[in-house]
């Protein structure tokens, strides 16, 4: 006789005991997950609002957009009860999305004053400039690097610049920094000696560009640093070697200690520190550190998709940060595992452009 057939037809009491496990009482007030039904929205328009609070308890990375909404939403809402500062925003990104079509996003919060101050990469900066000189265009990830090369193309992911982008980038910009170079000369003769440092030479090409479709131009008419602390990693860095051979023996000199004492003491200043950083690298880890200079920010969202197995930085959770001191214990923060061009434009929706809405809404009842 077989195992099975002196269970007179039921399921050995091993198996039962192993698969039927009983559960505990969940605790009280255990969020369910919820399910996001089109059905509730027929007859009208859905809004942002309406798939990010279907998407908050969702699970897995639409819990974590919804999360990062919230805190983002709650840094723009607070004020210092006794002199009524606002949260010090602190906006990283990485150069790949300067050139995407993320630029316009980014662009919005600069021209409406929605952070404070901005870290990025040097491909973060002139490829800002270089947008206004030139197109860029939609490619392939599978374009040959070789047959690129062959007809002057760069490739950027599925994107494709075109190298006489970067002359007309030169043509610009070699100009200025004779220009530049001339001014630091002559200050030295004066009581007020003009330093070069990465946010006053961003300043500076906000300013020259005079273009509004530009980032930079928008931080230059508002007020809004820039800080760049790898400003020569990248085609920026190209012209100021080329022009070091124009102008040879003279150099236009780029102080960048100045910049992390201008970073880090607008942390220490804050009344409340807030980081949104999108990607990972030195634009991450620069706003983090100056934060560390306080003891920590006070919320945090990151957005990217690097994994903390290797140690990185960039793959690092928020929560390592919080062991060195760049966020404080009990903070509010989040990480959105999610390519930063799909997950920003839905956050920015529904935190920062929910502004924009209040005015048009009230506009039009006035109207």
């Amino acid at each position: 006789m077989t195992t099975d057939s002196k269970t007179n037809g039921a399921p050995p009491s091993s198996v039962t005991d192993a698969v039927l496990v009983k559960s505990n009482e969940m605790p009280e007030g255990s969020q369910k997950v919820e399910e996001l039904d089109f059905n509730k929205f027929s007859g009208r328009p859905i809004t942002v609002d309406d798939l990010i609070s279907g998407m908050n308890h969702m699970g897995f990375q639409a819990s974590s957009i919804g999360q990062a909404v919230k805190i983002i939403n709650d840094m723009r809402a607070w004020r210092d009860p006794e002199t009524n500062d606002r949260t010090t925003i602190f906006l990283g990104y990485t150069s790949n999305l300067i050139s995407s079509g993320l630029r316009g996003t980014l662009r919005y919060l600069a021209q409406h004053k929605h952070i404070s101050a901005i870290v990025t990469t040097a491909g973060g900066i002139e490829e800002d400039f270089i947008k206004c000189l030139g197109d860029t265009y939609m490619g392939s990830f599978s374009t040959p690097g070789a047959e690129l090369r062959a007809k002057g193309l760069n490739r950027i992911g599925n994107l494709v610049v075109p190298n006489d982008n970067y002359c007309k980038f030169e043509d610009w910009l070699i100009p200025i920094l004779d220009k530049m170079l001339e001014e630091q000369e002559a200050s030295k003769e004066t009581e007020e000696e003009i330093i070069w440092t990465p946010s006053t030479i961003i300043h500076r090409l906000g300013k020259e560009i005079n273009d509004e479709r530009s980032v930079y131009y928008w931080c230059y008419k508002n007020d809004i640093p820039v800080f760049c602390p790898a400003l020569t990693d990248g085609s920026f860095g190209d012209m100021h070697y080329f022009h070091s051979f124009k102008i040879s023996p003279k150099r236009l000199i780029i102080d960048i200690g100045l910049d992390l004492r201008k970073l880090n003491t607008m942390a220490v200043r804050a009344k409340r520190a807030g980081m949104i950083i999108l990607g990972g690298g030195i634009v991450k880890h620069h706003i983090a550190n100056a934060c560390l200079m306080r003891n920590g920010a006070e919320s945090a969202v990151y957005i990217n998709t690097a994994q903390e197995f290797d140690g990185s930085d960039a793959g690092a959770r928020p929560d390592e940060a919080v062991s060195w001191g760049k966020i404080k214990v009990g903070a509010e923060n989040v990480k959105v595992y999610v390519e930063a061009t799909v997950a920003f434009p839905l956050i920015v929706a529904a935190t920062f452009a929910k502004e924009a809405e209040k005015v048009t809404k009230s506009n039009t009842k006035v109207a």
